[in-house]
Formats: structure tokens, sequence, C-alpha cells
């Protein structure tokens, strides 16, 4: 399969997947060469976006901030519901300690955090 071998050509693409995705919808039979098309653009972006773009692994301090605000605790209120001290959630947030194994299971369970996160794997 041919590959994007620049920013202008992804650039270029993109608007062409634009455009496919909305000259086409679920009707468009399997078979119509716009949706050939945008399938195949697609599997271009999607190996050039993994290349250039990689998405990473969020922080556990970014996750539990992110989960802070989405439930609009503050550090002590999130401190209490994990049965931890502030000082050492504060510690955990920023990066100065990791928590350990029973610390880790509570926060992935009470706060919805993949493991994997937590445990920084």
């Amino acid at each position: 399969m041919a590959q994007i071998k620049s920013k202008e050509q992804y650039d270029a693409i993109m608007a062409r997947i634009d455009e496919l995705f909305f000259a086409t919808d679920e009707n468009t039979p399997k078979e119509d060469k716009r949706l050939l098309e945008l399938d195949v653009l697609s599997a271009m972006v999607e190996e050039y976006e993994q290349e250039h773009f990689p998405i990473q692994t969020p922080s556990l301090s970014d996750t539990i901030l992110a989960r802070m605000n989405e439930r609009n605790y503050t550090q002590k209120e999130l401190a209490s519901l994990l049965g931890i001290s502030a000082p050492r959630l504060c510690d955990i947030i920023g990066g100065k300690k990791t928590p350990t194994y029973d610390q880790a299971r509570i926060i992935s369970k009470k706060l919805e955090i993949d493991p994997a996160i937590v445990l920084a794997l």
C-alpha cells in the first residue's frame, strides 16, 4: 500500500477524506468507488498517525486530576474517598511517590482507572 510521506500529503488526504465522508452515508453500497477510496485513504492516514502522532498512555497524575475535575472532588474529598491521607495523595499526584499495591487497587476501583495506568505498566 502507498504511504503518506509528508505533512502536505497528509493534509491533502484529510481534505479528501472530509469530502468523501460527506458524500457517502449508511445507504451507500459497499462497492461504491467513493466508499472504497475512503477505506484506502483512512488506512493510509491511520498508519501515518500511528507513526507521527502516537497516543501515549496518560500518566496516573493526569488521570487522577481528570477524575477529580469530572466528579468535582477537592483533593481532600478525594483523599477521604480513597482512604489515603491528603499529603500522601498530594505526593502521588505530584509524582513524588507511587501508590502501594492496596492504594493502587482502591484508586483503580473507585476512580474507574485502568490498572495499567495506576501501576504504570
